[in-house]
Parts: C-alpha cells; structure tokens; sequence
C-alpha cells in the first residue's frame, strides 16, 4: 500500500515518511522528520521537526509531537525526539524535544500515552508504558520499562521511576519510586508490590518473594536506607531483580520515596 495523505494535509519536503504511512486531514508534518512503516497520523495532528519515530505509531487527532522545550536554556538548538515501534499517542497530547542538556527526548517502544498528557524536554520513557490522561513528566525524568503513570499525575523533574512500577492516579512524585512497587497517598510513600503487574508479565511466585522480602527490610525494618541495603545485601539472594532495586537506590539523586508509616 502507498503513503496516503490527504489533500489538506501538509508534509514538508524535507521530511521522509515510510511506507503504508497515512496522514489525516489538515495534519502537518514539518521539516526532518522521520516516520516509520505503517504509521498514522490523524487529522490535525502536528509532528513539528526533528522527531523520529519507528513502525506502526498512532498519532492521534491535535497531539502536538516534537514541540520546542518549555526551557528557557533552550535557543532554537536542532534538539530531537525518539519515538519507538507501536506507540499509541493519544488526543491532545504534547511531546518536547530535547535541550542541550540531553539533545534529545527518548519514548521506547509500545507505549500508550493517554489523552491531554506531557512529556516534557529530555525525558527518557521506557517499553511498554502507560502514561495516563494528563500526567505531566516535567524535564529530565527517566521512567524505566513497563512503568503505569496514574491520570492526573505530576513528576518533579529528574525523577526516576522504576521498572514494572504503578502509581495511582493524582499523586505528587517528588522522590524516586524503585522498581517493581506500587505507590500512592499523599506525600506518596510505598504501598507494596504491584503484585497483579509482576504476575501479568510472568515473574515467578519464587522471584516474586524474593523481591518482597527485599523491600520488607527496606520498608518495614527500622533501619534507614543505607543500613537497609546493607541488611539486604547479607540476607536476601542477589537475584538480577534485587541487584536491579540495589543499584536504582545506589544511582538515586533525588532520593527515594519511603514507606507508610505504621498505623497509618
């Protein structure tokens, strides 16, 4: 099948579409852009310059892709988006490119990122996302794979979020969130392992152990972080999962979030 673009659309010249790529009415796809295989652009959707993105994407009616950074360090640098294989990218959505910083904002591969959210400059979002209905990344936040974002959701930038993390929906990130947890309340704290995740995707009921009693040290034993990871390091198996939660808590800037405090 041919690229088909309808005739009120707008593609630049200097932008190169795959093939069996469709582009909606009114729709503008601006200058060194690359769009992959199989994608389809909406009508009124505007890929503005300097985005790449991979096979069989949906760009939804009036999302905003590739957009200059609401950064005021940024000055007009030919910055970039990445954009993966099979990424759904929703109504109204807006995605930044990167600044000098970073040069470029980074959304792996099949990612769902909802209606009316932002990804902002120098972002980097792993595989197999879900980034709800208007949750906002500000700058320079990293989530790893398989990261489910609650609706409504702010994070503070730099934030690191975890692989195979869930944080319910309207809650503040102010903190890092380790992998495998599921987070929530306000100031957001630990509230277990988002079991119902791990299970889905095949993690073990042994792996799966391994992990709680990991962060039942880290959490729920008293002892602050360092002590903790010191305690897991001596009593828990150094499974590729918990080497994967020790070495997100040793590269944390920010911090991490803590645990609910008891009887509460």
């Amino acid at each position: 099948m041919a690229v088909v673009i309808d005739s009120t659309a707008r593609v630049s010249s200097k932008a190169q579409l795959g093939e069996n790529v469709t582009v909606g009415a009114y729709a503008i796809i601006g200058d060194e852009n690359i769009i992959g295989d199989g994608c389809e652009i909406a009508s009124h959707a505007i890929i503005h310059c300097y985005t790449t993105m991979g096979k069989d994407c949906r760009v939804a009616s009036f999302a905003s892709v590739g957009t200059k950074p609401q950064d005021l360090k940024y000055n007009n640098e030919p910055t970039t988006l990445q954009i993966g294989d099979r990424c759904d990218i929703r109504e109204y959505v807006t995605l930044s490119r990167g600044t000098v910083a970073h040069g470029t904002t980074v959304i792996g591969s099949d990612c769902l990122i909802m209606a009316n959210a932002h990804v902002a400059h120098d972002c980097i979002v792993g595989d197999h996302c879900i980034v709800a209905n208007s949750v906002a990344l500000a700058g320079h936040v990293t989530l790893g794979n398989w990261v489910n974002l609650g609706g409504l959701t702010p994070v503070h930038q730099f934030v690191r979020i975890g692989d195979h993390s869930i944080i319910g929906g309207g809650y503040r990130v102010p903190k890092d969130i380790p992998p495998y947890v599921r987070a929530g309340r306000e100031p957001l704290v630990y509230e277990g392992l988002n079991i119902i995740g791990l299970r889905r995707r095949g993690f073990s009921q042994e792996t799966i152990a391994t992990i709680d009693k990991a962060y039942t040290i880290l959490y729920l034993s008293n002892l602050n972080v360092s002590q903790a990871v010191e305690r897991i390091k001596q009593e828990v198996p150094l499974t590729p999962e918990v080497q994967n939660i020790l070495d997100f808590i040793a590269k944390s800037q920010r911090g991490i979030i803590a645990g609910p405090k008891i009887g509460k």
